[in-house]
C-alpha cells in the first residue's frame, strides 16, 4: 500500500509545480501587460501636457506679437513718443524762426483782411474789439466823415445833431456787450439801421449821392 501512495503523490506535486510555474508565468505577462498599459498611459499623459505647454506659448507669443505691432502702430506709444522727442530736438532748432516766421504771415494776412472788412486801416485795428467791432469802425468812419462837413450856418446845428446820435450809437453797441447773444443781435440789427440813416445824411450834406 505504501508503494501505491508513493506513486500518486509524484504526479501531484509535478502537476502543482507546473501549474504553480503556470500561474507565475501569467503573473508576469500580465503585469508586464499592465506595465505597458501604464506607461502607455503616462506617455500619452506627457504628450498631452508637452502639447498643451506648446499651445500656450504659441499664445504668447502671438499676443506679444500683436501687443508689439499696435504699440508700433500706436503714434502716442512709449516707442513712438521717444521717437518724435528724438526727431523733435534735432528739427525744433531749424523748423521754429520758419515756423514763427509764417505764424507772423499769416496773422498779418488775416489783420488785414479783417480791417478790410470793417473799412479801417490795419494800424486802428486794436481800436476795435469784441462783438460790435464792426458797428464801432463804421460809426468811427462816420464821425471821420462828419468832420468834413463844413460846420457854419445851418450844417453847425446838423453837426452837432450827428455828433450826438453817434454818440448814442456807441454807447448802445457798448452796452450790447452785455447782453445774451439773440438780444445782441437785434440790437446790432436796430443800431446799423439808424446808422445808416445817419451815414445817408452825412454823405449827402458832403454832396455824395
Amino acid at each position: 500500500m505504501g508503494l501505491f501512495t508513493k506513486r500518486k503523490r509524484r504526479p501531484s506535486r509535478r502537476a502543482e509545480a507546473k501549474a504553480l510555474k503556470h500561474k507565475a508565468v501569467m503573473e508576469a505577462k500580465l503585469g508586464a501587460k499592465n506595465d505597458r498599459k501604464a506607461q502607455r498611459a503616462q506617455a500619452r499623459t506627457e504628450r498631452k501636457v508637452a502639447k498643451a505647454q506648446i499651445a500656450t506659448l504659441q499664445a504668447e507669443e502671438k499676443a506679444a506679437l500683436k501687443a508689439a505691432a499696435k504699440a508700433e502702430r500706436d503714434p502716442f506709444s512709449a516707442s513712438q513718443v521717444r521717437k518724435y522727442l528724438g526727431v523733435a530736438r534735432v528739427l525744433v532748432p531749424v523748423l521754429a524762426p520758419l515756423a514763427y516766421r509764417g505764424a507772423t504771415f499769416v496773422r498779418g494776412q488775416l489783420d488785414t483782411r479783417r480791417a478790410q472788412q470793417l473799412g479801417i486801416g490795419i494800424e486802428q485795428l486794436g481800436d476795435f474789439a469784441g462783438h460790435g467791432a464792426k458797428l464801432q469802425a463804421r460809426i468811427a468812419n462816420v464821425e471821420s466823415a462828419l468832420g468834413k462837413v463844413d460846420g457854419t450856418g445851418d450844417n453847425q446845428k446838423f453837426v452837432a445833431a450827428a455828433g450826438d446820435r453817434l454818440a448814442s450809437l456807441t454807447a448802445a453797441v457798448r452796452t450790447a456787450e452785455q447782453m445774451p447773444a439773440s438780444r445782441r443781435r437785434a440790437v446790432h440789427q436796430s443800431i446799423s439801421t439808424e446808422l445808416s440813416g445817419v451815414e445817408a445824411d452825412v454823405l449827402a450834406r458832403l454832396g455824395v449821392n
